[in-house]
């Protein structure tokens, strides 16, 4: 299973991405790197810069037909960037198009906001982000993770990096569903 994260140059949580990465990874996964530029990412440990990570592909190079799942790390800056991005967003609402499972943790789904992704569906996410989804149509729950199996495809939100052994077992559940 090839996944893509979608992150930007500079502002995603590390933990948001290593963690699930590992996971994907562990269980025979094959995740890669999308960002808008590319070169390396630079993640954060909240506010404080943490380490750099290699990008597989651009948004310009990447396309929901070459993975089965997208996850969409947090933090505050890297999701905020990316939802002004064009490309970023279209890739976005390509996977939902597919029908194909998506991923967001934390900030991130301000992403899937601005894809137009969140009308009618259940998620949770960073606590901030509650009026935003519930002004895009989205109930809002404070849980660690919300499966949501509304449309044709899955989405998978989770709150914060303390929920993230919930959010990367309900990836692999959702993945093991779809191998």
């Amino acid at each position: 299973m090839t996944t893509a994260f979608l992150v930007a140059p500079e502002g995603v949580e590390q933990s948001e991405l290593a963690s699930p990465w590992q996971a994907l990874s562990a269980a025979a996964g094959d995740p890669r790197l999308v960002s808008t530029r590319p070169g390396s990412v630079q993640a954060v440990e909240h506010l404080d810069k943490a380490g750099t990570f290699p990008v597989d592909a651009t948004v310009d190079e990447a396309s929901a037909d070459d993975y089965d799942l997208l996850v969409l790390p947090g933090g505050v800056a890297g999701p905020d960037a990316l939802r002004v991005d064009g490309r970023a967003v279209a890739l976005v609402r390509e996977f939902f198009a597919a029908g194909k499972p998506v991923a967001a943790v934390c900030h991130a789904p301000w992403l899937l906001i601005e894809a137009g992704a969140v009308d009618g569906r259940t998620l949770t996410s960073w606590p901030s982000l509650r009026t935003d989804l519930r002004n895009a149509g989205a109930t809002w729950v404070d849980e660690e993770v919300r499966i949501c199996r509304a449309g044709p495809n899955t989405l998978i939100t989770s709150r914060k990096p303390a929920d993230l052994d919930a959010f990367d077992e309900a990836v692999l559940n959702e993945m093991g569903a779809r191998t």
